[in-house]
């Protein structure tokens, strides 16, 4: 395939820690484009407009001394707060999904992308799960998520303000065309990713 038009898009769901940017990266090695709407996320807060708004918000004790926004500062202001994080949503999701717009037209036009992954921690709400073409879902126990959120710096409270945020993980299983089991090694991962990408790709 890997065609010039229109590549099929395949959305990753899972919950915090459930492992949907290892999937991401290995359908990259199968020769996808992967669109991480964290890395988009995070080049937004350097951009002067954005960072004005945000500090309008939430005041200059989010910056770093190089008056670049501190994320960790950031999260630790708006994950204890629905409200702030609703806030902090409405400025970056309508710039993080414009961009990522911009991309599924770039990686169309090129000839050697095979399809295009979003990984996008609220692809459902914010009704992107149409645009998809195949849903996949992560599925991994919780004590596993727990312990490798808690790696990125989440306490548990933080994990569970961020997931009651989301939609239910059971709603995203039911919407699901695939599930990928992250619950043992690494090179089961890597079997299932790549027979859903074979079957992507053979049946369009």
């Amino acid at each position: 395939m890997g065609t010039v038009g229109k590549k099929p898009i395949i959305g990753i769901l899972g919950g915090i820690g459930s492992g949907k940017s290892t999937v991401a990266a290995e359908f990259a090695e199968l020769g996808c484009k992967v669109i991480d709407a964290d890395k988009i996320a995070h080049k937004l807060l350097d951009e002067s407009t954005v960072k004005e708004k945000i500090v309008d918000l939430f005041g200059k004790a989010i910056l770093e001394s190089t008056g670049k926004i501190d994320r960790i500062k950031l999260a630790k202001v708006v994950f204890p707060d629905a409200d702030k994080l609703s806030s902090l949503t409405r400025i970056i999701h309508p710039l993080v999904l414009k961009r990522a717009e911009e991309l599924i037209e770039q990686y169309n036009r090129q000839n050697q992308v095979k399809a295009i992954v979003l990984d996008m921690p609220l692809l459902v709400e914010v009704g992107w799960a149409e645009r998809c073409d195949k849903l996949i879902f992560v599925d991994c126990r919780q004590k596993i998520r727990a312990d490798r959120a808690k790696k990125l710096g989440f306490d548990e409270n933080q994990l569970k303000i961020r997931e009651n945020f989301q939609i239910s993980l059971d709603n995203k299983v039911s919407l699901a065309d695939n599930t990928i089991d992250n619950n043992s090694d690494f090179l089961a991962l890597v079997r299932q990713v790549a027979d859903i990408f074979t079957y992507i790709v053979d049946n369009g």
